[in-house]
């Protein structure tokens, strides 16, 4: 394991915990609602919910935001550009983006986790240009091509 900073932009929310993993083998760590009040995301609706957090990520990682488990079975509730990447360059408020995927509106209230933050690797590739390309078995066949059962 190793470190990566985070900073909290105001000290209001200073009650809210920093991310954290839930279990000893947790991939991800639930991330906070940084909020004065509760937020109502309306059925078929999205916001940008502030987490009140600036992190430093090393060179050469990112941090996905995942969507939780939970509040999607239980209420419908994604996140919109799944995954979302905050990028090692970025020192900006890290907000996540949810939708509710829900019929029914719900409530986002003070410090409830909202999402997941995964840290990864990043492999950097160069393309190069090429009129050929080996075959494969799959072929040109995706999007169901293998059939829907």
């Amino acid at each position: 394991m190793f470190e990566i900073k985070v900073k909290r932009i105001s000290e209001k929310f200073s009650d809210i915990s920093l991310p954290s993993y839930s279990t000893e083998d947790s991939s991800g760590m639930d991330v906070r609602a940084a909020l004065d009040l509760p937020v109502v995301l309306k059925a078929g609706e999205f916001k940008m919910i502030p987490t009140n957090l600036i992190f430093e990520i090393p060179k050469g990682y990112e941090i996905q935001v995942r969507p939780r488990s939970g509040l999607a079975a239980k209420h419908g509730i994604g996140i919109m550009n799944s995954p979302g990447t905050i990028d090692a360059d970025y020192r900006g408020e890290v907000k996540i983006i949810l939708f509710n995927f829900g019929i029914q509106d719900f409530t986002i209230n003070r410090g409830e986790r909202i999402a997941q933050l995964v840290v990864g690797k990043i492999f950097k590739a160069e393309l190069i240009e090429s009129d050929e390309l080996n075959e494969s078995n799959r072929g040109s066949g995706g999007f169901g091509h293998t059939g829907v059962k």
